[in-house]
């Protein structure tokens, strides 16, 4: 494992200081575990980032996740001291203003003083509904933000029969799916045989682990590309 961690408490908030890779797989799994062990008195997370030397596509799925957990449970989320490349994958992804990073550690932990629940962003809707389909929560995580803050509904599974239903109920225009899924063919198949018309793209199997100031806005392109209206 190529992730440490050193945690403290800090005033309504629990600071996490991140060194190494923040990566798809066991370090983003042991990043999640220990932030449940730490937050059970409070929900604010601060993760100081500065030693940080690489977050690929699973890793920033993860940190999107945990995001709307503690939103969910009331809480928050505050990156800090983020080295530049992690800034050039915030930008690049359109999640820059998800995070709101701040310079110092200070700035976060004073930014949850008499601060209460993040309001929720809203979009317009969108003519364009996505169904994205994976095992990993990680990866549906970042997908259902990175495609909403491109101007689409998305809607997120990890079951194929759910997948289904959702192309079906809400007419989407595309299904993604992703690496978790390549070898279900039993899935793959039932897709296309109940909404023949549907257009599909399959991630590639690397896409978790590939850089995400890259892979996110290919996708992004790729489907702009898809479901551009006919000239």
């Amino acid at each position: 494992m190529q992730l440490i961690l050193q945690a403290h408490n800090a005033g309504e908030a629990v600071v996490v200081r991140c060194r190494g890779r923040v990566v798809s797989g066991d370090e983003a799994r042991f990043l999640q575990s220990e932030v449940d062990k730490l937050t059970g008195q409070t929900k604010n997370v601060v993760l100081q980032m500065a030693e940080v030397s690489y977050v690929d596509s699973g890793g920033l799925g993860a940190l999107v996740r945990l995001l709307g957990v503690l939103r969910g449970a009331r809480g928050d989320l505050k990156l800090c001291q983020l080295p530049p490349f992690v800034m050039q994958v915030l930008r690049a992804t359109n999640l820059l203003s998800v995070f709101h990073p701040y310079e110092s550690e200070k700035d976060a932990i004073d930014a949850f003083s008499g601060r209460g629940q993040a309001a929720p962003e809203t979009f317009e809707a969108s003519n364009n509904r996505i169904v994205c389909l994976d095992s990993s929560l990680d990866l549906l995580a970042y997908l259902k933000v990175l495609l909403r803050r491109s101007g689409y509904e998305v809607f997120v599974t990890q079951y194929p029969s759910d997948a289904v239903a959702m192309l079906m109920g809400a007419r989407s225009s595309l299904v993604i799916c992703g690496p978790g899924m390549r070898t279900n063919e039993a899935a793959m198949a039932k897709i296309r045989q109940s909404t023949p018309d549907v257009r599909l793209v399959q991630l590639p199997a690397d896409f978790s682990t590939s850089e995400a100031d890259q892979a996110g806005p290919n996708l992004v392109n790729q489907v702009r590309s898809m479901l551009a209206p006919p000239r």
